[in-house]
């Protein structure tokens, strides 16, 4: 199976909340400071905006390394 863009802006993003939440959060066995949240917070600003613009830096690189943007490409 290949991974399409979309499908890697989607893993990245998600892994990214996941592993600041548990970096950020005191109830966290693997808590280390509540800055990591400013993480998350990064993450969802910029898919948020991404929806609006279009414009995705991990979309962008993904491309110049030779993603495709849809399996059939």
């Amino acid at each position: 199976m290949t991974l399409t863009t979309n499908q890697y802006v989607r893993i990245f993003a998600g892994a990214f909340v996941l592993i600041s939440l548990a970096l950020g959060v005191e109830a966290s066995p693997l808590f280390v400071s509540r800055h990591f949240l400013w993480f998350t917070a990064f993450v969802g600003l910029n898919l948020f905006q991404s929806g609006f613009t279009g414009l995705c830096p991990l979309e962008n690189m993904l491309r110049k390394l030779g993603v495709k943007d849809s399996p059939g490409q």
